[in-house]
């Protein structure tokens, strides 16, 4: 059999996290050809080209129609992913989006309807599905700890400069779209879709984003989430998924190194052992997955379905909060005392 050629992949824009994760994965990767580096400043654009490989284009628009590119990645800032996902769509191209792939569930609909309309897939970047941890979890959930009955989930980050785009509302910032996205993924990947929204509080900060959150999520059949997150934090990433019989606790959940070797908690019948697994690249796993699905578009049609359902779930989320009055405004610290 003639091996597959890879896939002609080019980049919109230089963001920080492409350039620490995701380039290095793709050049690394047989399945992937990077094509074509854009960036509206020529220089960045250069300068990525050099470090990764493929041509510097200079502007988002010249890269949709650079020669013979099958797909583009999007890093972009979360506001401008919709415009740049349906433009790419639109001009034939496979689309790998990070999260959110766009800020509200009608666009995120949107976008699914053109990608299943023109044979193209759309994928949104959530590397943590792709680590094998979760699907052991998987397993351990329906051999060890008996009925599920509910699950929590937390991820948070330190504060960030105060330039950073995370504080910026134009541009689509604050915890619930950066951070939050994490523990509502993880609560849909082991409970499933169509979850409601029984509660969320949100806090603003004094740029007007939101800084941190919580939210309770229940599932038809009475099961509940409890989750947090939030960007003024200590680092916290991890779910603990409770049962009948036990429990199992998952730490580094959402962003482990490549050379980090998890070591899963099950808690049953009043004895506690830690599972230890290998490390994995689940940044490398899911380039070969988007590469994968380019090739066969009909094989990402049910995560572009729940990545749907991920957008209205958080839509429901803010819509929660502003309807009970769970939106917190900043508080000016106080002035001196006297």
């Amino acid at each position: 059999m003639r091996p597959q050629r890879p896939v002609r992949v080019g980049v919109m824009g230089c963001a920080e996290f492409a350039l620490r994760r995701m380039l290095p994965a793709m050049a690394g990767s047989p399945d992937i050809e990077l094509a074509a580096v854009a960036s509206r400043r020529p220089a960045a654009a250069r300068e990525v080209a050099a470090r990764f490989g493929g041509s510097p284009v200079g502007g988002y628009e010249r890269l949709l129609d650079f020669p013979g590119l099958d797909a583009v990645y999007i890093p972009l800032p979360n506001a401008l992913h919709a415009e740049w996902v349906l433009r790419a769509l639109d001009a034939g191209r496979h689309v790998l989006a990070e999260k959110p792939l766009t800020t509200g569930a009608g666009l995120t609909r949107e976008a699914v309807r053109r990608a299943e309309g023109r044979g193209l897939a759309l994928v949104e970047n959530f590397l943590f599905v792709h680590h094998p941890q979760h699907a052991r979890v998987r397993r351990l959930l329906r051999d060890e700890i008996g009925e599920l009955r509910q699950m929590s989930a937390a991820f948070a980050i330190p504060p960030r400069p105060a330039d950073d785009i995370r504080h910026r509302p134009d541009l689509g910032g604050g915890a619930l779209l950066d951070v939050g996205v994490y523990p509502l993924k993880a609560a849909q990947h082991f409970l499933g879709t169509g979850l409601a929204v029984v509660g969320a509080a949100l806090r603003q900060g004094p740029t007007g984003v939101d800084v941190e959150g919580s939210v309770l999520l229940r599932r038809a059949d009475g099961v509940c989430a409890q989750l947090s997150f939030g960007m003024e934090h200590a680092y916290t990433s991890r779910y603990e998924l409770w049962g009948t019989r036990g429990r199992i606790t998952v730490d580094r959940a959402f962003t482990p190194p490549a050379d980090h070797r998890p070591d899963v908690t099950v808690e049953r019948d009043g004895a506690v052992r830690g599972i230890a697994l290998p490390a994995a690249d689940q940044c490398a796993a899911a380039v070969a997955a988007f590469a994968a699905a380019v090739r066969d578009p009909e094989s990402c049609r049910a995560a572009a379905g729940r990545s749907a359902d991920l957008a209205r779930l958080t839509d429901d989320v803010r819509a929660a909060a502003r309807a009970a009055g769970h939106i917190t405004a900043a508080v000016a610290p106080p002035g001196p005392a006297g």
